[in-house]
């Protein structure tokens, strides 16, 4: 048995050291690579040893605009391998392959009970680290998993299921539920503007609820695979009752490709076409009853707005900074339209989730364009912050020199 604070833990197979690297934010656009402690776990705990961390726009904001204090360690999107367990821990032994949330809402507060869980000041609470304050820790080595994640936010990885899979649970949970507040209908036109890693998940599964939806109001089930290794997607729909459709839009050609590889085949490309009027022409002149809006310019909600038919609905999802922005007012009062906002994951679609991403019922391994190695880590947040007509999911591999890229 070794020691870890001042309670007993399990090592797994490798000794523990007793320092790591990590990707440290120290302010506004500087990020560096430093050697840290080994987060040190208490009673419930576990420490977790990082495979694969994906990188979050959510984070390259926080660093961008300096909203959060340092030193901080970011990164959410977390797979990797039990490392230690602390004392009175039962479900899970070191060597365990898992992915972890690093916010659970207590389930019992006001906002809880009103299923506003964002809001939960538990949920609020990052109940991971590699050390300092508590910022999800995914871009170093070794992360501290706190009790009420383990108990509540740690998920077994299936051994057919790579880390690089398994690392998308968090973002298709919060697009679940982005989704859910839409309450899509059978027939509906649906746009989704941005086909970046979020815009393509958004846009699948709007198309999974609008052929569930399909599938029910005709009294046949509605069965899609998407995105599949040998590049085919196998999709059986309700037949010709169902007029259902996704549009996407990009400024970039190469998204849409990307995109249409994934089922999504009514794409604009807005480098080339107003959106707008290429919605209307698609919906015999009302416009999209909804909208998505999956890119994080501000300026572009007016575009979304436009898009939709009157009693239309948008929804914000990447509007995670705060500031100040223009609209029709009369769109809503007049016209009717309604203007929706999705944060974050919701505890009640967790098992839909862990459903989605370990059954594989889309590739998401294939939305991966650039791999880092932790020691590569500022390129890495470099990259995804720049973003490139070719780069799409961006990931850091503490574990790519112990585990390879795959399980």
């Amino acid at each position: 048995m070794a020691k870890a604070g001042l309670f007993a833990v399990e090592e797994n197979t490798g000794s523990i050291p007793a320092n790591m690297q990590a990707a440290v934010y120290r302010g506004v656009n500087d990020v560096r690579m430093e050697t840290v402690p080994v987060p040190q776990i208490g009673a419930g705990e576990l420490l977790l040893r990082v495979h694969t961390c994906g990188v979050c726009g959510t984070d390259l904001k926080k660093i961008a605009t300096g909203s959060h204090s340092a030193p901080r360690i970011f990164g959410h999107e977390t797979a990797g391998v039990v490392a230690a367990v602390g004392a009175g821990v039962r479900d899970f032994r070191p060597g365990d392959r898992v992915v972890v949330f690093h916010h659970v809402p207590c389930g019992d507060c006001f906002y809880c009970r009103n299923k506003t869980f964002a809001q939960c000041e538990t949920y609020k609470k990052v109940g991971c680290t590699a050390g300092f304050e508590p910022s999800g820790g995914g871009f170093a080595e070794y992360v501290r998993v706190m009790d009420w994640i383990v108990r509540k936010g740690t998920v077994r990885i299936p051994e057919n299921v790579s880390f690089e899979q398994a690392c998308f649970l968090e973002p298709v949970n919060t697009c679940m539920k982005g989704i859910e507040r839409l309450a899509l209908k059978a027939g509906e036109t649906v746009l989704v503007i941005g086909q970046g890693p979020i815009g393509i998940m958004l846009s699948v599964l709007a198309k999974r609820v609008l052929d569930q939806e399909a599938g029910q109001s005709s009294g046949r089930e509605s069965v899609v695979a998407y995105g599949s290794r040998a590049g085919k997607n196998a999709e059986v729909s309700s037949g010709p009752m169902n007029r259902s459709i996704v549009v996407t839009s990009d400024l970039y050609p190469q998204r849409l490709t990307i995109s249409t590889s994934f089922g999504l085949g009514n794409t604009i490309d807005a480098s080339r076409s107003d959106v707008v009027k290429a919605v209307r022409e698609r919906t015999e002149g009302r416009g999209a009853d909804a909208a998505i809006l999956a890119v994080g310019g501000n300026g572009l909600i007016r575009i979304a707005m436009d898009a939709v038919r009157p009693g239309g609905r948008v929804l914000l999802f990447a509007q995670t900074v705060r500031g100040e922005t223009t609209i029709d007012p009369a769109a809503v009062c007049v016209d009717e339209k309604t203007l929706l906002g999705s944060y974050s994951a919701s505890v009640e679609l967790q098992e839909d989730s862990v459903r989605f991403v370990m059954n594989r019922e889309m590739d998401l391994e294939r939305l991966i364009s650039h791999r880092f190695s932790l020691s590569c880590s500022v390129e890495a947040l470099n990259l995804a912050a720049h973003p490139q007509p070719d780069s799409m999911k961006v990931v850091i591999q503490p574990g790519g020199s112990w585990e390879g890229s795959r399980a």
